[in-house]
């Protein structure tokens, strides 16, 4: 019997399937297993590559196939999808991902560890308590919008419904919209006790990580948004610069271009997760907005940026420092992190390359400050010409 080399295993919850391909590509094995037999079949496999679709339980299947001495990938279903012939079944998965795991362009997951899924959890019931919370906060005005009663926005005009709600003097409730009432505030002030709880967590665990501290430094990056990174990106070496961070969190324009014409639309919010927490802060800091886009202006030598244009570049290039903060490579030269400094890219560089040239730090560049005023005023005469 020839050699299995490697396997294209689809992940369900009790019926698994499985293809394996020799080395020239001859099918082997073309299988379901149930769930107690995934781990006897890989047992009995000398070590070869096993591919997978990234899912909610691909992290812990990769581990405990890992731990055999297998090399497990895993790939977006996106990526897989191409690879599917005709009807999609469970044979047809298997068979696609046998094929795309072999693709040298392929882009791989790399597999958590409990501890990483452990802080993606917790961030995940956070947000998950969040929305019950405001489901909530929405019934309660809804309900007392119909009788009348309605308040400002915010956590003030909450506590004064609920201050009218649990007054017995108050005859503009029936007893019964009371009643129901007092459960929705009760409702309201445990959801809001356990998120704190929560927020209390995430702080501790922020503060013990040097990766996610590092992060806090950045201006408008607080312990949600680090803890956030931290879990979404365990391992930023994945990614070759801090653009194609930007690109992967969907920070940049979608292109949808054919023919020699070029489409460019909206951002595609690839993980809103982590890009809408970033675009807040850039939406809610007027002096940010009023003073990056200038700036962006400048060095692409336009007079005006529309205002959506400069917090798009200015979300992008904060999440470039983002992935530079989290980088162990790399380090923050603007101050200590308790001044917590402006968020100044130039201020990163690499802690080895730069030194060995004698390069000016304040310069991006790395090159001499005489050759860059060598260069600006070839530029002015240039112009005048």
């Amino acid at each position: 019997m020839k050699k299995i080399t490697t396997v294209g295993l689809d992940l369900a919850k009790s019926v698994f399937q499985v293809h394996g391909i020799a080395e020239e590509g001859v099918v082997i094995v073309r299988r379901a297993l149930r769930r107690s037999q995934v781990l006897d079949f890989f047992r009995t496999l000398q070590p070869c590559l096993v591919g997978m679709e990234a899912c909610g339980s691909a992290h812990y299947w990769a581990r405990e196939i890992q731990a055999l001495g297998h090399t497990v990938r895993m790939m977006p279903a996106a990526y897989v999808k191409a690879y599917v012939k005709r009807n999609k079944t469970d044979a047809a998965d298997a068979e696609a991902i046998c094929e795309a795991v072999t693709r040298p362009t392929m882009r791989y997951v790399p597999a958590k560890t409990q501890d990483e899924q452990a802080a993606g959890m917790v961030l995940k019931a956070r947000d998950l308590l969040i929305r019950q919370r405001t489901q909530t906060i929405n019934a309660l005005r809804a309900h007392l919008a119909e009788l009348g009663i309605v308040r400002a926005t915010g956590l003030v005009g909450i506590i004064s419904l609920a201050a009218i709600v649990r007054d017995d003097s108050d005859l503009r409730l029936p007893g019964e919209a009371r009643m129901a009432l007092e459960e929705l505030v009760e409702q309201i002030e445990t959801v809001t006790a356990r998120i704190e709880r929560l927020d209390r967590k995430i702080l501790e665990a922020v503060r013990k990580d040097d990766s996610a501290r590092r992060l806090t430094a950045i201006p408008g990056v607080g312990p949600i948004i680090a803890a956030t990174i931290r879990a979404v990106v365990p391992d930023p070496a994945g990614f070759r610069t801090g653009r194609d961070f930007a690109a992967w969190i969907g920070l940049t324009p979608r292109a949808h271009s054919s023919g020699g014409k070029e489409r460019i639309v909206s951002i595609s919010k690839r993980k809103p997760a982590t890009a809408n927490a970033t675009c807040r802060w850039s939406d809610v800091d007027p002096q940010a907005r009023s003073s990056w886009p200038p700036g962006i202006t400048m060095d692409s030598g336009h007079d005006v940026a529309p205002p959506v244009q400069g917090c798009r570049c200015r979300t992008r290039k904060q999440d470039r420092a983002h992935y530079r903060r989290s980088s162990r490579s790399w380090r923050y030269l603007s101050g200590s992190e308790d001044d917590r400094p402006g968020l100044d890219i130039r201020a990163f560089r690499p802690t080895s390359r730069r030194e060995r040239q004698g390069a000016n730090c304040d310069d991006p560049t790395g090159r001499h400050p005489e050759a860059n005023q060598t260069e600006k005023s070839q530029a002015h005469e240039s112009a005048r010409s």
